[in-house]
């Protein structure tokens, strides 16, 4: 619309001028003005009263001209129109023009218009064709980047630019990167691949109307190392503080993964037309950044490092642009500071955003690096492996749940900042939105003036507790809304009251969290308000659902508001399929309680659920349908478990949920009703995913079904039901408990010590330290001198009675308190029991008076055997002095010994010659002097005999020499020689046949044998191993392998057919260790099958064996194996046998010879050999 430049048309001139045009009358004017009360408008009628003869229509005196003018040229185009009143001038131009207008507008009395056109760019619509991918390449070789595109308009002189970046950073024609463009395509070559290549390439096509782009990654992988494990290339190399004779040179480390760390690197030079490379630093250095001296000002150079590890140097970076070393760069003056405050937000339930302040002293600030931190932990990780130029940053990859904490760093090309202080701590999860809209507006009842309405909960929370409902009202056909109740709901249950009997009403509801007010639900259906009258109940409602497994689930529903013409009685639940009509009846029997389980369902099934209240008068109005339900169990769930506390005897019921999100709660109930009274001494108690519901006061009434749900969860729920007979038997178990036995390891004993002392004492299996104990004897407490004591550790309890008499046969019992515990043992000492117990502390209390008093035995006599089987008496004595006497008796007689008793070192032995039957006896030892007088005695009889007798048997077997032969004037005798021998040892000679001569001495506690082979005269044989027939197919290998024997070791060798088999590659003839003779055949053919015999012989004969070969062909059947008598053939000795002289001293053994070992398996492939046939 055209405004006039003298004075504005405002809003009410306008709405006059239209009236003019469209030719109202004056007294629709004169309402319009009377309506609006304007105090402009009364006049503005006036004036149109008296210039109504004046009004004309508009039309054009000059008209506009046509213009030719060459672009970027401003132009004026002029008409004259004429109209009273002021006339509205606009200007409108073809869509393909690619003119707007900068317009002026003058009004002259012909009113005259002149207007200036704005200019707009022309626009060039870009098209992609062809686009270019992401490119994977490996250091050294060449990459390129193409993109063919259309324009639309296509001018020849208005051609795009086009402009490559990687991360950002323009890209022109280099050595390192050739652009290319024209005639719609554009093409980037990096003829030479760095790992400096490596990054996000983009190419915007950039018109002066706007631009177009495509980007792509390049990703460029280490090439081979001259080394194997040798790092990758520096990269990113650059040039500071160029002087005249010097310049720092720094860079990036190279991307490490499995080789070694880096251990420095070395920086190189090259002047300008040269290609003579020199190192500048002799030993590698350790940080990304070194100065090069020693330049010539004016010169030149490049540069370029190399990277060292344990196992040898990298390849070379890409070297550096060319430097002047009279040329001078400003150094920045530093590493920036570090970034200030640091703030994170949620975003999703895996990422969070980060802002934070910009460092206050930037110097050349690059970017900046984001480190992420689990709270509690000092793990930092980076969130970014390239420095990020904005002061936002999204961080990915989080866990739901987890609280981190974030820090910043600033980088340039001197290095990081220091770290900024730490955000305050967040947990992971999506950010705060409204929730979504409720829907499922029900009606409960209607009295005719009020009406009860019910809603379903929002889908989608946004993460949030719902807080509020509001509900709003209107008639059916109207279209306002009006809020039906000023303070918000709590509750998903309201009555609307000042409703008109017989309106119709539609409602819907809003609900609100912390976030807002979420979008109002759907309408409602049309409610008539009309009073309920009819007898059955009304709908049920707030259907819920819990233990969802594969084929079952709980339903649990809130009672009808309007119940009828009589109380409700029970509840039939009804399901369907999803998306089918056909309701299936759950229970046939109306149930009474509002929870029922429904079985029967296929799993991975979905399904619809309502209820129909029961009373006398019928069955009532189906509740709303619930939503569909999934039947399949939540993933890793787990069931309640009940027991009885071993320690506390509380009965406890516990649960671990498989899912926890923010805000989640157990929710425990007894028949489906929440738990809320505690004063019974119910407690839950929940830590982390684990809850207990814990009975401490529990008694016969609290059998029932207990469940318990998750809240936040996918539906994690569980249920366990108790009987009666279960809870009574936790219940006497919980007795027990509380009401502990302490349990006993052993029970009440007595053992006597010293000067006969009584000690009473039991073992417990634990006790603590708190433990109280009492000892009583025929029911009176036992105190006094007399000592009580324990040990916890191993629960042992004691008294100890210093004088045990007569007055004391009885009972003794002891009983203890631990805490709750307690327990109690007796002992009974009546009788022949306590009588020998008496007598028992009578000994040893003259025992102790015995040795503390006078001379004594220390230790009593004993019978010792010694490894030359001599046999000793041996004792020990104390408490002597000088005139104390020793003696040794043999049945009342005096033995004189032939050495005296040493009774300075208190010991005491008489040795037994030639120990035998005729040395059996009572021995007896005594010690006395002035002070008293003490006896030892032994019985060397019965078993202490025989085991001296066993002992001298089992060394004497053990030293025995080797049998020998000894030729004497009446014949060969066997000889054995041992260190002793008694004719009351258990020997046995044996005769087995073929020569051999066993020597058998036995004990009950081992057997010696010695044994001896008597051979006349020795030849040479075969001992076994090769079979009759051998069957093999052809082109395999065969082995023949027997073991043979003699003495002197027999010559070997073989026949095939008669003739001797000669030693070739493919016969090889073997001895092994003397013992092992072979034949091996390889690759065995026809020509092979035969007769072959092996003889072996020495200086005392030998034989030879036969053994016929089959060979058969690949496919033929095997043949048949006919086994033949083969008997050895004996050949006869060449010289005289000479017959072994007896040696005059047997060589001692302590041992029998081994048996000789088995022949070892031959080496090569063997055919089956069968047993042989003697």
């Amino acid at each position: 619309m055209w405004n006039p430049i003298t004075r504005p048309v405002n809003h009410w001139q306008h709405r006059l001028h239209t009236a003019c045009m469209q030719r109202q009358n004056k007294h629709t004017i004169q309402q319009q003005a009377s309506s609006t009360k304007h105090p402009q408008y009364a006049k503005m009628l006036d004036k149109y009263v008296r210039e109504g003869p004046m009004i004309r229509g508009p039309k054009f005196l000059a008209r506009l001209r046509s213009h030719t003018v060459f672009e970027h040229t401003p132009v004026k185009l002029f008409c004259t129109v004429d109209g009273f009143p002021m006339p509205i001038v606009k200007c409108n131009h073809q869509p393909y023009s690619h003119h707007s207008y900068i317009h002026s507008f003058f009004l002259s009395p012909n009113f005259s218009a002149a207007m200036l056109p704005k200019i707009h760019y022309t626009k060039i619509n870009i098209t992609f064709l062809e686009k270019f991918g992401p490119v994977f390449a490996t250091e050294g070789e060449s990459a390129s980047l193409t993109a063919t595109m259309t324009l639309t308009p296509n001018l020849a002189n208005l051609q795009p630019e086009a402009q490559w970046y990687r991360d950002d950073t323009r890209l022109f024609d280099s050595k390192w990167v050739k652009i290319e463009t024209g005639r719609g395509v554009t093409t980037l070559t990096l003829p030479n691949l760095f790992k400096d290549d490596e990054g996000l390439y983009t190419l915007r096509m950039v018109t002066k109307g706007g631009t177009a782009e495509h980007s792509a990654f390049v990703s460029v992988s280490d090439g081979p190392p001259p080394v194997p494990g040798a790092p990758g290339a520096p990269m990113d190399i650059k040039i500071h503080d160029a002087n005249r004779d010097y310049v720092i040179v720094s860079w990036k480390p190279p991307n490490t993964t499995t080789e070694g760390p880096i251990l420095g690197y070395f920086v190189d030079k090259c002047e300008v037309g040269t290609e003579n490379w020199t190192q500048c630093n002799d030993h590698p250095i350790k940080i990304c950044k070194y100065p090069v001296s020693g330049l010539f000002e004016g010169h030149s150079y490049y540069f370029r490092v190399r990277a060292v590890n344990s196992h040898g140097i990298s390849k070379p970076s890409r070297m550096s642009d060319p430097i002047i070393a009279y040329e001078c760069k400003c150094l920045s003056s530093g590493v920036p500071s570090a970034p200030g405050q640091v703030i994170s937000t949620r975003e999703t339930d895996t990422s969070v955003l980060i802002q934070w302040a910009p460092p206050k002293e930037p110097n050349n600030l690059i970017g900046y690096y984001i480190d992420q931190c689990v709270k509690g932990s000092k793990d930092w990780t980076s969130a970014n492996h390239k420095p990020h130029k904005s002061t936002k940053f999204v961080v990915s990859g989080l866990t739901k749940g987890e609280t981190y904490v974030f820090r910043v760093q600033a980088i340039n090309e001197l290095g990081l900042s220091d770290e900024s202080q730490e955000s305050a701590p967040l947990t992971v999860k999506a950010a705060l939105t409204i929730p979504s809209s409720p829907y499922d507006i029900g009606l409960l009842n209607c009295d005719g003036h009020s009406m009860v309405l019910n809603w379903k909960k929002p889908l989608h929370t946004g993460g949030a507790k719902i807080k509020e409902y509001y509900v709003d009202k209107r008639r059916s056909g109207t279209t306002m809304w009006r809020e039906v109740h000023i303070p918000p709901l709590t509750e998903r249950l309201y009555k609307v009251e000042g409703l008109t009997e017989g309106a119709v009403y539609q409602f819907h509801v809003y609900a609100a969290n912390l976030a807002g007010l979420g979008t109002a639900s759907k309408q409602s259906a049309d409610f008539t308000c009309e009073a309920w009258t009819m007898p059955e109940p009304g709908p049920a409602y707030n259907l819920t659902f819990t233990e969802v497994r594969d084929n079952s689930l709980v339903v649990e529903w809130q009672k009808p508001v309007y119940a009828g013409s009589g109380p409700i009685t029970g509840y039939h639940v009804e399901y369907a399929k999803k998306g089918t009509s056909e309701w299936t009846t759950a229970n046939q029997t109306a149930v009474s309680h509002r929870f029922f389980k429904v079985t029967g369902l296929e799993a991975n099934t979905s399904y619809i659920f309502r209820v129909r209240g029961v009373n006398a008068a019928g069955v009532g109005m189906a509740s709303m349908p619930s939503d569909p339900v999934y039947a399949k169990a939540v993933a890793g769930f787990q069931e309640v478990s009940c027991g009885v506390d071993e320690k506390s005897g509380d009965i406890v019921m516990s649960f671990e949920s498989c899912q926890m999100n923010e805000g989640s709660q157990f929710i425990w109930k007894k028949d489906y009703k929440e738990i809320t009274d505690f004063s019974k001494g119910v407690v839950i108690k929940t830590e982390g995913s684990h809850s207990k519901l814990i009975f401490k006061n529990a008694d016969k009434e609290d059998f029932g079904t207990y469940s318990v749900s998750v809240t936040n969860t996918e539906g994690v729920s569980s249920s366990y039901k108790i009987s009666a007979e279960e809870l009574a038997k936790m219940l006497a178990l919980s007795y027990d408990i509380r009401h502990p036995i302490i349990p006993l390891k052993s029970e009440l004993a007595y053992k006597i010590l010293e000067r006969g002392r009584m000690r009473f004492w039991l073992q417990a299996e634990e006790i603590s330290s708190n433990v109280t104990y009492k000892f009583f004897a025929n029911n009176k407490e036992l105190s006094g001198p007399n000592k009580m004591g324990h040990d916890v550790s191993t629960g042992i309890i004691e008294f100890i009675m210093d004088h045990f008499t007569e007055e004391n046969e009885g009972t003794f019992t002891c009983q203890i308190t631990d805490g709750g515990g307690k327990a109690q043992s007796s002992l009974v000492l009546i009788g022949d029991a306590f009588k020998a117990a008496l007598a028992e502390a009578d000994y040893q209390r003259r025992e102790y008076i015995r040795v503390k008093e006078g001379p004594h035995f220390s230790e009593f006599l004993s019978l010792q055997v010694g490894e030359d089987c001599s046999v000793t008496l041996v004792c020990k004595v104390a408490n002597l002095k000088k005139e104390s006497e020793f003696h040794w008796y043999k049945e009342d007689t005096e033995i004189i010994p032939d050495v005296k008793p040493d009774l300075g070192s208190g010991v005491c032995k008489l040795p037994i010659k030639l120990f035998s039957l005729k040395t059996t006896g009572v021995y007896k030892a005594t010690i006395s002097d002035d002070r008293g007088k003490d006896m030892s005695q032994i019985n060397i009889s019965g078993k202490v005999f025989e085991d001296a007798i066993n002992k001298i048997s089992q060394l004497a077997g053990a030293s025995a020499a080797e049998l020998v032969i000894n030729c004497t004037a009446t014949g060969i005798q066997l000889q054995c020689h041992m260190k002793y021998y008694t004719s009351e040892m258990n020997i046995t000679w044996y005769h087995g046949g073929d020569g051999q001569y066993l020597l058998t001495l036995i004990c009950s506690l081992f057997q010696c044998d010695l044994r001896l082979l008597l051979i006349i005269q020795l030849k040479r044989g075969v001992v076994g191993g090769l079979p009759d027939v051998v069957t093999i197919m052809e082109k395999k290998t065969l082995s023949l392998t027997c073991t043979v024997c003699g003495d002197p070791k027999p010559q070997v060798s073989w026949l095939k057919n008669g003739a001797d088999v000669e030693p070739d590659d493919q016969y090889v003839v073997s001895l092994d260790q003397g013992k092992f003779a072979s034949l091996t055949i390889k690759g065995v053919t026809m020509e092979d099958s035969g007769r072959y015999t092996m003889i072996v012989q020495n200086k005392y004969g030998g034989e030879s064996v036969d053994i016929v070969v089959s060979v058969y062909r690949h496919g033929e059947k095997i043949p048949e194996a006919k086994p033949t008598l083969t008997p050895k053939t004996i050949i006869p000795p060449k010289l005289p046998i000479e017959i072994p002289q007896p040696k005059t001293q047997p060589a001692p053994s302590p041992a029998p010879s081994p048996a000789p070992p088995k022949a070892p398996t031959g080496r090569g492939v063997k055919s089956p050999t069968p047993t042989r046939r003697k």
